[in-house]
């Protein structure tokens, strides 16, 4: 769930049977965790897409302590511009510094992720909406320009922080 509708609908929009779907989520009685756009977050991404081996999860300890018994966690959405950065920090193209600092400038929005039943219990589905082959026309074209806009930002960031910071594998085998 995020904060911004143009961000799941420029996910979606390859998809011809796809439904966007606005909620509601009642978080009154919720617990909630806030992920800031850090190195902590990045590596969390990380360790949810299978880059982190089990032998190097302490590195992530804190992250995992924190949301421990939460119903919702708050962060940043890991969104199609920046997998392109995060995959070049995992592969070792580019250090933790030029990372965060290319996550920061992309202004990423908002997500918010159900991971109990009692949070998934609180969400009300209150639209729903089917693009027209126009409509998805128009937002594959939105979304090619947001992705090669992001890429070309994240490279220049990445040039200008080239010799700051570590790399994924020697924070791993820290």
């Amino acid at each position: 769930m995020g904060t911004s509708m143009e961000q799941p609908s420029t996910l979606i929009c390859n998809y011809s049977d796809s439904i966007l779907y606005t909620l509601e989520l009642d978080d009154s009685n919720l617990k909630t965790v806030e992920l800031p756009l850090n190195l902590d977050w990045a590596l969390f991404v990380a360790y949810n897409r299978g880059k982190i081996p089990e032998s190097a999860t302490k590195i992530i300890s804190n992250t995992l302590s924190l949301i421990n018994e939460v119903d919702i966690i708050k962060g940043y959405i890991a969104n199609d511009r920046m997998y392109v950065v995060l995959d070049r920090f995992f592969d070792g193209e580019i250090t933790d510094k030029a990372l965060v600092e290319s996550l920061s400038a992309l202004k990423l929005g908002i997500q918010y992720v159900a991971i109990t039943q009692k949070a998934c219990n609180a969400i009300k589905i209150i639209d729903e909406k089917k693009f027209s082959t126009k409509e998805r026309e128009s937002l594959i074209i939105k979304s090619e320009e947001n992705r090669q806009s992001g890429i070309s930002l994240a490279n220049e960031i990445c040039k200008k922080f080239r010799r700051e910071g570590r790399y994924f594998d020697e924070i791993i085998s820290d």
